[in-house]
């Protein structure tokens, strides 16, 4: 069922590769415009107010960029997704205890969008078992919540006794062979969020143990275990792209659900990262990227020069006694200008991205004799990660 929409979107994503298989950080203005003159005139004229609008508006985006990407409509096409069928099922008064706001609006949505099998419940990385506490009050099914860390463990068992539910907590390694143990046939084993190859490596798993049923919601796609992603199906095997962790990071760059402050905050470091890479490239006499490690955000609230400082630190760069940081603070703010213009043109291949990497997993699945349904179970602003895969074993 999925395996001709996993090759169209292959195809697709195949043929225009060159347009999101970069890294906007390190793509000067310059490269592009030799490659894409027409384009990039457009980019660079582009106003502030219209890069909001083409980026809540993806129809309007991908018709604007289609004189240059004529995939661009066929690819918004393909990402398009039914909304799966939702079932009310209240709860007892408090079930929501320590959930906050929207996580609580996807742990209903990821219920309402359960088939009910009548069959125990194994919740996959359950940390406080927030799901698993859903289903066990909902379904009236026991529950068992796999999770690595004890504290966790220890408060999620302590939160379902005094709620009174069915549910039994094991801490253990999703990744250890002893794991398995806890994944049998008459089961339906779920994961919200779970990143990566976490929720990989359930999927692989009910598959070998010909588990009943499985439902995952992917997240996180770049936290793999090797150095590039390792398709799961037969189909994908055979696809000529190959997808590096930072390719698997584009889904991700959505910001639906950010407010002002997010989006100030992501300014000034962006900002202050391109600048101190301009820098950093004048000093070393090198025309080439330097990444720098993750910042703990207070650091910004310190100024440009202090950030220039500790990257430098980090990189064992030392620094001339002259540097005019303002003049390269500058630097930076314009370079995120032009960093935002190359995110737009990514952003048409965002999620069709993430349904090739999806339908992998879809594919996979009905490869080991499942029937599988994909949908969302939540609008956007509740999580940009509402995609759900939803296995059942054929007789």
């Amino acid at each position: 069922m999925y395996i001709p929409l996993f090759q169209q979107l292959d195809s697709l994503l195949t043929a225009t590769c060159d347009y999101w298989q970069f890294l906007p950080f390190a793509t000067p203005p310059g490269q592009w415009q030799h490659s894409y003159p027409e384009m990039y005139q457009w980019l660079v004229q582009l106003k502030d107010d219209d890069l909001q609008l083409y980026r809540d508006d993806p129809e309007r985006l991908a018709r604007a960029l289609s004189p240059w990407i004529p995939e661009a409509q066929a690819l918004l096409a393909l990402s398009e997704l039914k909304s799966l069928p939702q079932v009310s099922r209240p709860l007892p008064r408090g079930m929501d205890a320590g959930v906050p706001g929207r996580k609580w609006q996807q742990l209903e949505a990821f219920n309402g969008a359960m088939p009910a099998l009548g069959l125990p419940w194994l919740e996959w990385c359950a940390g406080k078992g927030f799901l698993g506490r859903v289903l066990a009050a909902s379904h009236l099914m026991p529950v068992t919540s796999l999770e690595w860390q004890a504290g966790l463990c220890e408060a999620g068992q302590a939160a379902a006794h005094k709620l009174k539910l069915p549910m039994t907590f094991v801490q253990g390694d999703a990744f250890s062979a002893e794991s398995e143990q806890y994944i049998v046939p008459e089961q339906h084993a779920v994961a919200l969020h779970a990143c990566g190859d976490l929720h990989v490596s359930l999927l692989s798993r009910v598959a070998r143990k010909k588990g009943q049923a499985v439902s995952v919601s992917p997240c996180c796609y770049h936290l793999i275990r090797g150095h590039a992603y390792e398709p799961m199906s037969a189909v994908a095997r055979n696809s000529q792209l190959s997808l590096s962790k930072q390719d698997l990071k584009l889904p991700l760059q959505e910001t639906v659900t950010a407010g002002n402050r997010v989006r100030n905050l992501r300014f000034l470091e962006v900002s202050y990262r391109l600048g101190f890479d301009s820098l950093q490239r004048n000093i070393r006499g090198q025309d080439s990227y330097l990444p720098v490690p993750n910042v703990q955000k207070a650091l910004l609230n310190e100024g440009f020069e202090a950030f220039c400082r500790w990257a430098a630190g980090q990189k064992q760069l030392p620094l001339p006694g002259n540097i005019d940081f303002a003049v390269w603070q500058n630097e930076g703010e314009q370079r995120y200008h032009w960093v935002e213009r190359l995110e737009l043109v990514q952003q048409v291949f965002r999620r069709p991205l993430e349904l090739w990497l999806v339908y992998d997993r879809a594919c996979f699945m009905e490869e080991a004799g499942y029937r599988v349904s994909v949908g969302t179970f939540c609008d956007k602003p509740i999580t940009p990660r509402n995609i759900l895969i939803h296995a059942e074993r054929t007789p």
